[in-house]
């Protein structure tokens, strides 16, 4: 199936449907889209904030991290399935919208910076954990983590003014 006709068929689907034509539910998605990622962001650029040495110095990194993530994890799940749900409601019109394509693709990227950093710089974590300063490894995840989540809000932002309608 190609792509065109799987967006046509979840476009075409009756919880698309409704979604689209109740004229509170779609707002209603959209709000609770919004709240997630603000708590996605915001937790996340809690802990970006500590990598940096900026916030919370005197507290370990882990334990910033482990206190936060959790919270982190599930308002990225609610935000997920709102995502979804939005995307199916006029998922042909997102097909061909740069500034979606960008979003999905940042928050990949972002993901991608989240497993290296794990991979990498936080493997000798137990040696910085309590220092202020994290070593230049940890600043630079931080730093571009901060970076790409700044991108994907300006991109879902922007999703709404590009659209096409009709």
């Amino acid at each position: 199936m190609m792509l065109r006709e799987l967006f046509d068929t979840l476009e075409a689907s009756g919880l698309a449907e409704h979604i689209r034509e109740n004229d509170n539910l779609f707002p209603l998605i959209e709000s609770l889209h919004v709240v997630a990622v603000s708590l996605v962001v915001g937790s996340i650029f809690a802990v970006d904030l500590r990598l940096l040495g900026v916030s919370w110095t005197a507290r370990p990194a882990s334990r910033v991290a482990n206190g936060i993530l959790p919270l982190t994890w599930a308002a990225f799940a609610l935000a997920a399935c709102t995502g979804g749900l939005m995307f199916i409601s006029h998922a042909v019109k997102y097909l061909g919208n740069a500034c979606f394509d960008a979003k999905l693709l940042l928050i990949a990227v972002a993901g991608i910076n989240m497993v290296v950093f794990h991979l990498i710089a936080s493997r000798d974590q137990a040696r910085w954990d309590v220092q202020a300063r994290p070593p230049f490894k940890a600043r630079v995840a931080g730093g571009l983590s901060i970076a790409l989540w700044i991108s994907v809000v300006a991109c879902g932002r922007w999703i709404g003014f590009t659209m096409e309608v009709g």
